[in-house]
């Protein structure tokens, strides 16, 4: 790959941003195999462990496939228990605990291999008013004078691992642009807090449920950040062990995840092998729209 490409496939080869947002749609959409069973597809060309987030968005399409009237996803709560299988589909069973009037309670259990690899528990409302307040939006530097985070990890290229440069700076269907100083080479202790801009890649039309989906997605990228800024460390520091424990996602309000939404996170407390992280979404206007919470294992080996 040379220096001015930000992808090691050809131009031609390169997919649009429609591509990359179609596949992004087909990857959280599940398929009805009974009732309350469902099958999340494999993500094409995926190595490894299965990306938490996937299996967060695809969870709630399957919760969502199971609601029968208007009401709406409003919060989930989500225990990772093993590493999924990029090789494999996902299987997903929904029991509905409850529906009334105004409220939907869902638990889905994914399954591969015959064993649980998430349990999470969803929650939905029918749409009403009622009293509102939230907290402003912090200060961010605007997304589009930002450099791409190809262009970012390009610079620091010679001090960073080749298959992560190759992973980060292929075309991905989440685009992020870093609001703070960033890089995974030296990290410098900091203050635990992170700023960044999200949005996918092209457009997502307008099914408000996949959205929802899309940013419970990407709410797993960027949390886990926050508790190791003190430290001075990364997922790529030697002896470094990290994973996603847990996941929490309020949704408050609709948004478009096809446009620049500002996830600003921050860390209370880590100790124990654990990190907690909280985040809160914006949109480029300034509306809270979403609110995350994530324990993570950040594990130095001996």
């Amino acid at each position: 790959m040379s220096d001015q490409s930000e992808d090691n496939q050809s131009a031609s080869d390169m997919p649009s941003s429609e591509d990359l947002a179609a596949r992004l749609v087909r990857l959280l959409q599940v398929e009805t195999l009974d009732t309350d069973l469902y099958r999340g597809p494999r993500n094409p060309g995926g190595q490894g462990r299965v990306f938490g987030g996937q299996v967060i968005g695809q969870a709630l399409m399957a919760a969502t496939g199971s609601i029968e009237d208007e009401k709406v996803a409003h919060s989930l709560h989500a225990y990772f228990m093993r590493p999924g299988d990029e090789q494999l589909p996902i299987i997903y069973r929904v029991e509905r605990d409850h529906d009334g009037g105004s409220f939907a309670t869902r638990r889905i259990i994914a399954i591969q291999n015959g064993k649980p690899i998430l349990n999470m528990a969803a929650s939905f409302q029918r749409p009403e008013t009622g009293l509102s307040h939230q907290f402003d939006m912090p200060d961010a530097p605007d997304p589009d004078t930002l450099p791409t985070e190809s262009e970012v990890v390009l610079r620091h290229r010679d001090r960073l691992p080749e298959p992560f440069v190759e992973f980060i700076t292929r075309r991905r269907p989440i685009e992020v642009r870093h609001a703070d100083e960033w890089t995974l080479a030296s990290p410098r202790k900091g203050e635990p807090r992170r700023r960044l801009w999200f949005r996918a890649a092209g457009p997502l039309g307008d099914d408000p449920k996949m959205h929802r989906a899309v940013l419970s997605y990407a709410s797993d990228m960027a949390l886990m950040g926050a508790c190791m800024q003190p430290h001075g460390v990364s997922w790529l520091t030697d002896r470094m062990q990290t994973a996603s424990l847990d996941h929490a996602v309020w949704l408050h309000d609709d948004f478009r995840a096809d446009e620049w939404l500002l996830y600003a996170t921050d860390s209370p407390w880590s100790g124990g092998g654990r990190g907690f992280n909280r985040g809160q979404i914006f949109t480029r206007d300034g509306r809270l729209v979403a609110s995350t919470a994530q324990e993570a294992l950040i594990r130095l080996k001996e």
